[in-house]
């Protein structure tokens, strides 16, 4: 690609592309190239004028070696990127803001008086028959306002103060309705399927893992315990409960079985289900979540409500004050500067933009929010629940020992446990996938049908043998299985600085898999932190031994531990502490963490995690950092502060308005200006980033070393 530095300083970077023209879909290339990129921090194509602002780490070199290596023909983008990036949605919006005021500005410079009365009185009806409808249902709301206030101008002949009005009410819309579909779309493609295997259901009734897109409608798939459905399809075998919060809101799972109809996106909590596709299209499933989305309540935070019902309610006030106004004076001037200044106006514009903004806001830190109540309820939180395996130590531990008890080979164990273990989403059973793989290890499926025990472990036969593995208590409790004779002794050597995955045939151990998890570089910080940002209780709970979580405990710094708890240990737990007026965050990636994330005030989900604890979770963090779930804390505080900080300037300055009004210091066109102006600056100011970046950062850093 051919391009021209336009400006730089360390660390970011603004080039111009060489090109005579750049396509949307040239545009969203360039950035998922750029931004796929780990030491590119962020970047920005701009299509209109063909420029690139870049924010890096390391050499300016390796930059421009970067961009001189682009070719648009050899990036292979998601179609979902394509379709769904929302630059069309930010150029058309653009577009009718720049044309709103152009028009306005033409209007008053070109046009006689005279048309632009017409024009104003014809622009009025709208508002004015929108207010007689809604008095018309009993309601005296905002509309009923704007169109009085609209109406007496015009019945004055005050018709610039009308089109004032109308013009900046116009801005508002645009404003409001701009911000409020592209943090819509945000949130729906981050919630967007990511699925890149699948098993498929070959002629010969085997299943084998494909990547989803070699699938076509009419092919059968399997679907197993804990893992999402990838399209939209039939059932034509098996039985199990799906989850499909994602679609209609509804917590409580679904029954399905043979004739039944499944959705891509839903989540299989319970059994097994083999699926004949009917529709791999991606769009369809960010049409619906787009449509759940707009239509559910949990996008409304209680602030928000709170914002409209005041508004609605200060309505009346305001018209009985503009009445009490003439009543006092009998001057039509100064009742009409009352009238023109409404609190309402400003709270249901500013409170709302708010709100979406810091959702779209932590949508860009890869924190998918699905509500703007989680994020007032991410702020009112004083406890936190931590899961150990998979969020306090990292997402992907590591098999480093295999011994056997059986006289088998390790390897031949590790093979077996593989087989079975890769049917399952969870850390520790990747880890045995992964190990295996790394030997090249391949394994025929071989067992019958696998069953999944949610935090003990999976049952199955291999020739003819029962074989089990799991926990401690799976295993040698539940199962009774027992150790070989003479191998005691070995048995009590095991490794005490890792993990433990038994495997047992036909009731007699025959491997225990050494895996180690190692701790979270920023965990200890990421606490401390928290801390510091007003959780007064940080817990953890796993279900490994008391040894490991002890010693986990003590090196991340929580103030309680729980160890060999259970879900319904964890759910329990929080139920509790929320019954002694705690507001409850629980954090978990695991099948395991499900019920205690659906009891949580708050549920977060980490990385890549099992996809029904992401499903049922309230927050997820798509990056492998515990530090977002800081990031998401300070977008919280913040964002509570802004919205106290936006009702403390809408009822100062309207007040001030309305104090100037019954004086008679301003005329009702200067009120009307002023206090839709003030509106639109109070709702911009809340479109601002709650949180500095990191290219912020970056460049404050470097003007401050110069």
């Amino acid at each position: 690609m051919r391009f021209r530095i336009v400006h730089e300083i360390k660390g970011r970077m603004r080039i111009h592309v060489s090109q005579k023209r750049m396509s949307y879909e040239e545009a969203d290339t360039l950035q998922y190239y750029l931004e796929s990129q780990s030491f590119v921090l962020s970047a920005k194509v701009y299509e209109r004028n063909q420029d690139v602002a870049v924010c890096y780490e390391g050499s300016r070199q390796q930059l421009i070696a970067l961009l001189q290596r682009f070719q648009y023909e050899e990036v292979q983008v998601p179609d979902t990127v394509l379709a769904h990036s929302g630059r069309e949605l930010n150029r058309e919006y653009w577009d009718k803001l720049v044309g709103r005021v152009v028009r306005r500005m033409a209007s008053k410079c070109f046009l006689p008086y005279s048309v632009r009365t017409v024009i104003t009185t014809v622009k009025s009806v709208k508002y004015i028959w929108k207010g007689i409808c809604t008095l018309a249902k009993g309601k005296i709301e905002v509309p009923v306002l704007d169109g009085t206030a609209i109406a007496v101008s015009v019945f004055r002949g005050d018709f610039a103060t009308a089109s004032s009005v109308m013009f900046l009410l116009g801005i508002g819309e645009i404003l409001e309705d701009w911000t409020h579909k592209k943090s819509v779309g945000d949130l729906a493609r981050s919630m967007s399927l990511n699925v890149s295997k699948v098993w498929l259901v070959t002629e010969e009734g085997r299943e084998v893992l494909v990547d989803a897109n070699t699938i076509t409608a009419g092919d059968r798939i399997v679907v197993h315990m804990g893992n999402v459905i990838p399209f939209d399809g039939k059932v034509s075998a098996g039985e199990g409960a799906v989850n499909q919060s994602s679609l209609t809101g509804e917590g409580l799972p679904v029954m399905k079985a043979a004739g039944g109809f499944v959705y891509a996106g839903t989540v299989l909590e319970e059994g097994e289900l083999t699926i004949e596709v009917k529709e791999v299209s991606g769009s369809t499933k960010f049409e619906k979540i787009v449509t759940m989305i707009e239509e559910s309540e949990k996008l409304k935070s209680s602030v928000e409500g709170k914002a409209a019902h005041v508004a609605d309610k200060l309505v009346p006030y305001t018209l009985l004050g503009t009445g009490l106004t003439y009543l006092i004076t009998r001057n039509t001037t100064k009742a009409l500067a009352v009238l023109m200044v409404d609190f309402s106006c400003a709270l249901k514009l500013a409170i709302p933009i708010a709100v979406l903004s810091a959702i779209r806001e932590a949508n860009g830190h890869h924190i998918t929010v699905k509500g703007g109540k989680f994020l007032e309820k991410v702020a009112q939180a004083d406890t936190i629940v931590f899961d150990k395996t998979g969020t306090l130590t990292k997402a992907q531990p590591t098999v480093v020992d295999v011994v056997s008890f059986n006289g088998q080979p390790s390897d031949e164990l590790l093979r077996t446990a593989a087989c079975l273990e890769e049917h399952f989403p969870h850390s520790m059973a990747k880890a045995v996938v992964n190990a295996a793989l790394e030997k090249g290890l391949t394994h025929e499926e071989k067992h019958s049908k696998v069953e999944y025990i949610v935090a003990h472990g999976i049952s199955s036969s291999v020739d003819d043998s029962k074989v089990v593995i799991g926990s401690h208590h799976f295993v040698f409790e539940d199962e009774q299985c027992t150790i070989p004779a003479g191998m005691q002794e070995r048995f009590d050597q095991l490794r005490n600085d890792c993990s433990h995955l038994y495997m047992a045939i036909d009731g007699q151990l025959a491997a225990v898999i050494c895996i180690e998890d190692p701790l979270r570089e920023e965990a200890a910080d990421v606490i401390r932190q928290l801390r510091s940002l007003g959780l007064t209780k940080l817990v953890m709970m796993t279900g490994d031994s008391d040894r490991t979580a002890r010693t986990i405990a003590a090196k991340v710094g929580v103030d309680e531990y729980y160890s060999e708890v259970l879900p319904e240990d964890k759910a329990s737990f929080v139920e509790k502490e929320k019954a002694q007026g705690r507001n409850v965050i629980m954090i978990g990636d695991g099948i395991n963490d499900s019920p205690a994330l659906s009891a949580a005030d708050v549920g977060i989900a980490v990385s890549d995690g099992a996809e029904i604890a992401r499903e049922i979770a309230d927050i997820t963090i798509g990056a492998d950092d515990l530090s977002e779930i800081v990031t998401l804390k300070e977008i919280s505080n913040a964002l509570m502060k802004r919205i106290h900080g936006n009702y403390r300037k809408i009822v100062g300055i309207n007040s001030g308005l309305i104090a100037l009004g019954v004086l008679g210091l301003i005329q009702p066109t200067t009120s009307a200006l002023l206090h839709n102006t003030s509106t639109l600056v109070i709702s911009l100011g809340s479109m601002k980033n709650l949180k500095r970046s990191n290219r912020n950062k970056q460049i404050t850093g470097t003007l401050a070393a110069r």
